[in-house]
């Protein structure tokens, strides 16, 4: 029986590629974030038409445009409804949208369910950031709200990286993911819930950032959870790249691939945090 290889060494130089490329970026998503309303909706629907091409292109070589239009089509759409607040007209606009991109997709692959599962992976994540930033019934508090849930994704992700490259240890899920190590999992987990601690004070602390009103508990399990659906959706990329034969989404990003590789743990864990907060609407967040 062979024994299990060992874990990478630590590789600085992908780090320092790494922290050039979030130089560039994170202030970029943050302005749009704090700006809201139409900037934040370009910044959505750049990720929308990136990713849908990504998607396409992995899934429908021979028709990469046609799917890629279909897809980034019925996601813009969806997101431009949510916009204007009708969220209940979203998901025929995204069941219709999964239908024609299968259509688009006749005879260029192996299955257009690939195709459709495009519309229905991609649309939902972007409606939920959409609602989290816009919510028509507290508007300001969705910065907050956005804010930690790009906290607990970014924490999540770095920290999973920094702890497993320098702890090493049993490699998580090594089939799909061999670089990923139980070490790193767990600390990108406590690492989203301090994080999204560490916002939660942000808000008491600083007037210009409505307060989330949430318990640290609270705020600690949110923060948790949508490191967990973070985790999840790196690991569920994974599988998919594998099933697709592909290493990275694309080359979009120094250090990080395409933009699918950035964001696939943030669309799972848009779809949490939206959650949380529709739970604490309701008032039923203690």
């Amino acid at each position: 029986m062979t024994s299990p290889s060992p874990a990478k060494r630590f590789n600085w130089g992908n780090l320092r590629i790494r922290v050039a490329s979030a130089t560039v970026l994170v202030p970029t998503v943050v302005a749009a974030v704090w700006f809201g309303d139409v900037w934040f909706l370009a910044l959505v629907l750049v990720g929308v038409a990136l990713l849908a091409r990504e998607w396409a292109e992995m899934s429908a070589k021979r028709a990469a445009l046609g799917v890629a239009v279909a897809i980034g089509a019925a996601s813009a759409i969806s997101v431009i409804v949510a916009f204007q607040g009708h969220y209940y007209i979203t998901w025929p606009v995204v069941i219709i949208g999964a239908i024609a991109a299968a259509l688009m997709a006749r005879g260029a692959l192996e299955r257009r369910a690939d195709a459709a599962y495009g519309v229905i992976y991609i649309a939902p994540s972007v409606i939920a950031l959409i609602w989290l930033r816009q919510n028509p019934v507290d508007q300001a508090v969705g910065l907050s709200w956005t804010l930690l849930l790009f906290t607990a994704t970014w924490f999540a992700d770095i920290f999973a990286f920094v702890t497993g490259s320098i702890f090493k240890g049993p490699k998580l899920w090594p089939r799909y993911s061999p670089n990923k190590t139980w070490s790193g999992f767990f600390g990108g987990l406590v690492a989203a819930a301090l994080g999204a601690i560490g916002i939660v004070a942000l808000t008491r602390a600083l007037p210009a950032l409505p307060d989330l009103d949430l318990s640290w508990p609270v705020a600690a399990a949110v923060g948790f959870l949508g490191g967990l659906a973070t985790m999840a959706g790196d690991l569920w990329e994974s599988m998919l790249k594998r099933r697709f034969g592909v290493k990275d989404s694309g080359d979009l990003i120094p250090g990080h691939g395409g933009m699918l590789d950035r964001v696939d743990g943030l669309m799972f864990a848009a779809i949490v945090v939206a959650g949380a907060r529709l739970l604490d609407q309701w008032g039923w967040l203690p």
